[in-house]
């Protein structure tokens, strides 16, 4: 049975201004389609309904309705795949962390069990000059679980010439299967690091990860044809993890070649054809 806690002002805010919002999601396969079997929250984080464009697969929507996170609003994200089950998780738009004087943060823990299936497809994280974010997401997966995911981290607003000058980043990615860590990633920017971008990055202010698992050399040589538009790629395969970074001048490119990434990896890792989120084409 789907819960659904009501949010109340002693959780949901800090002040008037500042938020804690949390969300926990629980994909079950019930009768040959997966359902949204627990979905607890409060603050304002929500998944309205979910769509099943492919029939068995759930597809649903991480909502965020005041489209920012500002300095001391905590966001807490959890999404569980039970075995058997199959889901796809993106979001109808970019995060955000404006320009503030305290910290703002987005914590994200996925777990996916044995013969589950999770995509977790979110937009991209803009991270606007000022701001003083930290992200982390760890995925955790049981042996025989697939996973094909990404984040993108745009630092500033390229497209309006707008450079990442002065603030702070902590961007953190890990990932363990079988409780074994395969992967850790950081990206730290602060204003000791002025230095960052231009050792590290190129001047690129857009960042992309992509992991895929299991993969295999067929799927490492199709990564290692993304490219195109400006971008510098590279991709490796640890045991059958397939990991793959893109920088790019602005974030569509970026979020151009990880779709058509993950939509030529699917049916290798996921058995299924591509099946774009209809949220994508609004």
């Amino acid at each position: 049975m789907t819960s659904l806690a009501t949010p109340t002002s002693s959780t949901a805010l800090i002040s008037r201004s500042n938020w804690v919002a949390k969300l926990s999601l629980g994909f079950e396969l019930r009768r040959g389609r997966t359902v949204l079997t627990n979905r607890r929250r409060s603050g304002p984080l929500s998944v309205q309904r979910c769509f099943y464009p492919e029939d068995s697969v759930c597809h649903a929507y991480v909502l965020h309705p005041p489209g920012g996170i500002a300095g001391g609003d905590q966001l807490s994200i959890d999404c569980q795949v039970a075995a058997g089950a199959h889901a796809l998780v993106t979001t109808p738009g970019a995060s955000k962390f404006y320009r503030a004087d305290r910290e703002s943060s987005l914590c994200q823990r996925l777990k996916v069990d044995t013969d589950a299936s999770l995509e977790w497809l979110p937009l991209e994280a803009i991270y606007f000059p000022g701001c003083n974010a930290r992200q982390t997401t760890h995925i955790s997966l049981a042996a025989g679980a697939r996973f094909i995911g990404w984040e993108t981290h745009c630092a500033g607003r390229p497209v309006m010439n707008e450079h990442f000058d002065y603030g702070a980043i902590d961007a953190r990615l890990r990932l363990r299967i079988s409780g074994q860590l395969v992967l850790s990633d950081r990206l730290s920017l602060t204003p000791q690091s002025h230095h960052f971008p231009a050792a590290n990055h190129r001047n690129f202010p857009v960042q992309s990860t992509l992991i895929a698992t299991p993969a295999n050399e067929n799927d490492l040589a199709m990564a290692r044809q993304c490219g195109g538009d400006g971008l510098t790629t590279g991709a490796t395969l640890i045991g059958d993890v397939l990991i793959v970074r893109a920088l790019a001048p602005h974030t569509e490119p970026a979020m151009r070649a990880m779709t058509e990434l993950w939509q030529a990896l699917r049916p290798n890792i996921l058995g299924r054809a591509p099946c774009p989120p209809r949220i994508w084409n609004t």
